[in-house]
């Protein structure tokens, strides 16, 4: 069944960026995939190396086809003779058949146990897919689960976030259970933004956590000269730093090494004049580098 494709999605458009990718990494003769509704029925709308429009459009009943069977079984199906095998339903054969396709391997991107998309490496011989093949389609469907995963999450902080409590909303020091809940949201979207390959989702994340630790700094503070500047890999330490995490926890958090967190904290420490990791942390909180 073709019906005419929804309108592009986020999901659509990170799904693009993979498949575009995939043919480049997987050595195929195309690529291809749909964004899967409500867990059940892919739509193939994003293709790459395609020679007709046969596909385009086509909706996968659940476990019909290879791709709707890789739907079904939450992992992937590979045949090297579609026509023949006896492993899947054909159901869509006479569409296959006109893109030339004889090979071809089909992966469920999963986040959080539902199947958000299905996405294929295939070719026009037939011939067996090596494993490098199988292995690039899967490696890319782990990445695109991935990258779905985080933005999910930090769109979830900032819809949670996205207007910080005002000064009644706030101790004196700031030390009130709901900043400490803040200062933890914090840290985390400055660990998720690492992971974002969206780059407009990205700037967003940072333009909230200003306003975030913006919002921290005492209401009656008037300096004159403006606070010191902090490195995103300084305020992405001590923002960590602030929730009391070794310097071995953060270096796992944000994927460096020990000494490298060492070497931001010191900086940072330096940069703000202080001598100690506490008195770092109160200050930038004091500046309004951290809430």
């Amino acid at each position: 069944m073709t019906v005419k494709p929804p309108p592009t999605s986020d999901d659509d458009r990170q799904l693009k960026r993979s498949i575009d990718a995939l043919r480049h990494t997987a050595g195929v003769d195309l690529t291809f995939g749909g964004v899967v509704t409500r867990g059940r029925h892919a739509q193939l709308t994003e293709f790459a190396g395609n020679s007709t429009r046969a596909l385009m459009g086509l909706t996968l009943g659940f476990g019909m086809g290879l791709g709707g069977k890789a739907v079904a079984l939450h992992r992937p199906v590979a045949v090297n003779d579609y026509a023949n095998s006896r492993q899947i339903s054909h159901h869509y054969d006479l569409m296959v058949a006109a893109e030339g396709i004889r090979a071809v391997v089909a992966a469920p991107v999963v986040v959080n146990r539902t199947v958000r998309a299905v996405m294929y490496g295939a070719v026009r011989q037939s011939v067996g897919l090596g494993d490098r093949t199988v292995d690039a389609v899967m490696d890319t469907a782990r990445a695109l689960e991935q990258n779905l995963a985080v933005r999910d999450e930090v769109r979830r902080r900032l819809t949670a976030l996205d207007e910080p409590p005002g000064d009644e909303g706030r101790s004196p020091l700031g030390a009130s259970p709901r900043w400490e809940t803040i200062r933890e949201a914090y840290a985390e979207l400055r660990v998720l933004a690492q992971h974002l390959t969206d780059t407009d989702l990205r700037d967003r994340v940072a333009a909230l956590s200003g306003r975030l630790a913006d919002a921290g700094a005492p209401a009656d503070r008037r300096s004159p000269a403006p606070a010191p500047a902090l490195s995103a890999r300084e305020l992405d330490v001590l923002s960590c730093v602030a929730l009391g995490r070794t310097n071995t926890d953060v270096a796992d958090e944000l994927g460096l090494r020990a000494e490298t967190v060492k070497s931001y904290l010191r900086s940072a420490m330096r940069r703000l004049g202080c001598h100690s990791r506490l008195e770092t942390v109160t200050t930038a909180r004091r500046l309004g580098l951290l809430p």
